[in-house]
């Protein structure tokens, strides 16, 4: 057994940083407790002081019942942060070997019917729970930054976690205002990743080769594709695109250029020479503006993207979103 997602009030977060942070902020908006742990140095008054700076664009965006910073708590250790905590979010550096390690001491503490949640981006869960105690409740809860704010969140289970597990991590992930998306096989990188990833592959090849600059990568997408994809992805924007026939319509035209060598797939040697027209790039896009600056404005328009697209393109909440299904 664990515990339902509307029985959850204390969550435990184990691993500071921008998802740690990010899963805390998302956590007191929604009135939960949080308790955090970091060995990291100076870890606790950074959390607290981007908690503070993020807040206002919570109270923008609605705050729940009972919602405050004051219900946030820092621990020397992970047996004080977890022992309370009805639901577990480890956050520590991407190695498979330390979040096994963490992951296994978090089961030793933590009470048996907590769900014990990873925030890897790209590793299988069937190795992290490797050593858990109760390896059934472990499973991947991968999110996308800005955590505060963006809605997906993936989750997979390994070969022991069970579907309760699952059901439970969805439920509670949907409380946070999150949108849940099922990983049904597991397979490393996830969904979300995997397409990144090839999008990216493909940009460095265009940089490396001399077609296009960062900002004009970035333009390639911010002013065409990237509108679409914000609220309908790649297949239905092409599929309303093709008009009356659709996607059936679009593949008759566009099926034989699958054929023809246009993409690369497989990554350019990282080079010296590309890793400064990538980091020059970035740098000459940002231009005068400080991080921060950049920041507050990407805040702003996510949210406003997202009212505008809870207006029009998803009336009601769950409308057009993949259910949690099939879990067996």
């Amino acid at each position: 057994m664990v515990y339902a997602a509307n029985d959850i009030q204390r969550v435990g977060l184990v691993g500071g940083g921008v998802i740690g942070t990010g899963w805390a902020v998302r956590c007191l908006a929604q009135g939960l407790d949080v308790s955090m742990t970091d060995p990291g140095d100076g870890v606790e008054e950074r959390t607290r002081a981007d908690i503070e700076r993020i807040w206002p664009v919570m109270e923008q965006v609605g705050l729940g019942e009972g919602a405050s910073p004051d219900r946030f708590s820092f621990h020397p250790t992970i047996d004080a942060a977890v022992a309370e905590a009805q639901f577990v979010q480890e956050n520590v550096p991407e190695r498979e070997d330390l979040k096994t390690d963490v992951i296994a001491e978090i089961s030793r503490h933590a009470p048996s019917e907590a769900v014990i949640a990873s925030s890897s981006s790209g590793l299988l869960p069937s190795a992290l729970q490797s050593r858990a105690n109760g390896p059934e409740r472990v499973v991947i809860g991968h999110p996308f930054t800005p955590l505060y704010l963006l809605p997906l969140v993936e989750v997979m289970g390994g070969e022991q976690t069970s579907s309760e597990t699952i059901i439970a991590a969805a439920g509670y992930y949907k409380r946070l205002g999150m949108r849940p998306l099922h990983v049904r096989n597991e397979i490393e990188a996830y969904i979300g990743d995997r397409l990144e990833e090839a999008l990216w592959r493909e940009a460095l090849h265009l940089v490396n080769d001399g077609v296009a600059t960062i900002p004009e990568i970035d333009a390639a997408i911010t002013g065409g594709p990237g509108l679409r994809w914000a609220f309908m992805g790649i297949a239905m924007g092409w599929h309303v695109g093709a008009g009356e026939g659709g996607m059936r319509e679009h593949m008759k035209h566009f099926a034989p250029t699958l054929e023809l060598p246009w993409t690369k797939l497989e990554a350019p040697p990282f080079t010296a020479r590309l890793d400064e027209l990538v980091g020059q790039g970035c740098e000459d896009e940002t231009g005068e503006r400080d991080w921060r600056e950049m920041q507050a404005r990407r805040d702003q328009t996510l949210i406003k993207i997202q009212e505008v697209i809870n207006e029009y393109w998803y009336p009601e909440e769950e409308d057009g979103w993949p259910p949690i299904t099939g879990v067996s």
